[in-house]
């Protein structure tokens, strides 16, 4: 069966954020995001959606639009349907960019599943069979001011908070200190340097983080440092998590070969998309790691492609969902819902169940490609 793409369109979502967001890498204070709408001949419509971050995967905003157009006209003709067929031609025309990439082949999922008359997680093989529940994040800060926003977390029910640290080890040490001192022994910590640690920085710094309960810590040391990890895995008493050195499928089989980590965080904006996480998702099984499903700064529409892949295999056990509620409007109909206490809820609607309205749309800068 065909499909065949008759017209991209790519949109510029600007949405600022209720609160900075702030890494070892930067500070945002508005998500810049990419909307993807691939209309077919046969009327069936995709969405999708990424958040670009230039110190992660390299794009922005502007090169997505860019380099979007470059795919879209690629894509113009072809069948929607060939997925993998789609994922190698966007990758012979330009070397990484696996954020925008990751839009398109969203909107491709999307499409197939309605399609198929199935919701994503079960077009591509998933059960809807277990509680998807997502953390809430600290941005890295003084540590008596991070103390105070964990205790918020904790009244709203998380059941886990992550941190961002990454900025001076000893004073990392610090303020995990006065947060667990804060929130009390009971909730799990998480952590994520954001590769912002040096390779002997980060095991002393784990070490002596050793005694406060964290589940585990994502990223300790730069990425192309991904050969020392494992002395870092051997050091810690922490569960080490790969985030920003484990991209797409190459770089997993890379990391597993290495015994590099305890969990890989997959991403679809580091990815490339739906088709190279599930390799990853295959991969990870096989070695016995576990996975978290994490997130940039994108909206609903995104992190309902998210939750869908989510439900793809057991061994996807963490979930980090929450930068979807950090924007001050919410652009999306249907989707997610958050529910009490981090519950995420799946749409059961055929595709990924998730649009943005044309009203919304309309307000939105655009590029036609037929």
């Amino acid at each position: 069966m065909s499909i065949t793409i008759q017209q991209t369109e790519l949109y510029r979502l600007s949405i600022p954020l209720t609160e900075p967001f702030i890494t070892s890498l930067g500070r945002d204070e508005n998500a810049e995001n990419v909307l993807v709408r691939i209309r077919t001949k046969e009327g069936i419509t995709g969405f999708g959606e990424c958040s670009p971050y230039m110190p992660i995967n390299g794009e922005s905003q502007d090169t997505c639009i860019s380099v979007g157009q470059l795919l879209a006209k690629s894509l113009a003709g072809t069948n929607a349907l060939d997925i993998e067929g789609a994922v190698k031609r966007m990758d012979s025309i330009i070397y990484a960019n696996t954020s925008i990439k990751s839009a398109f082949d969203m909107a491709l999922y999307d499409i197939a599943a309605q399609q198929a008359g199935m919701p994503l997680y079960q077009f591509i093989g998933g059960r809807n069979d277990k509680t998807i529940i997502t953390d809430y994040t600290v941005s890295i800060n003084e540590p008596e001011l991070m103390a105070a926003q964990a205790v918020k977390i904790l009244a709203q029910g998380y059941p886990a908070i992550k941190v961002k640290l990454g900025r001076d080890g000893k004073k990392d040490v610090l303020r995990m200190k006065a947060i667990r001192a804060a929130v009390g022994p009971a909730i799990p910590l998480r952590i994520d340097a954001n590769q912002g640690w040096g390779v002997e920085e980060a095991i002393e710094t784990l070490k002596a983080l050793g005694p406060l309960n964290i589940q585990h810590c994502e990223e300790p040391i730069p990425r192309w440092n991904f050969m020392q990890l494992p002395r870092v895995k051997a050091g810690s008493p922490i569960p080490i998590m790969a985030d920003e050195s484990c991209g797409d499928d190459h770089d997993a089989e890379r990391l597993i070969a290495l015994d590099a980590c305890d969990y890989f965080n997959i991403k679809l904006g580091k990815s490339g998309g739906i088709f190279k996480a599930l390799k990853i998702v295959r991969m990870a099984e096989a070695a016995g790691l576990h996975l978290q499903v994490g997130a940039m700064i994108e909206s609903r529409l995104a992190m309902t492609a998210f939750a869908h892949f989510s439900l793809c295999s057991p061994s996807i056990v963490h979930f980090d969902f929450d930068t979807a509620l950090m924007l001050r409007e919410d652009p999306v109909t249907g989707g997610i819902q958050y529910k009490a206490n981090g519950v995420v809820e799946v749409p059961e609607a055929v595709g990924l169940g998730a649009t943005v309205s044309d009203e919304m749309l309309g307000r939105l800068e655009k590029v036609v490609v037929s």
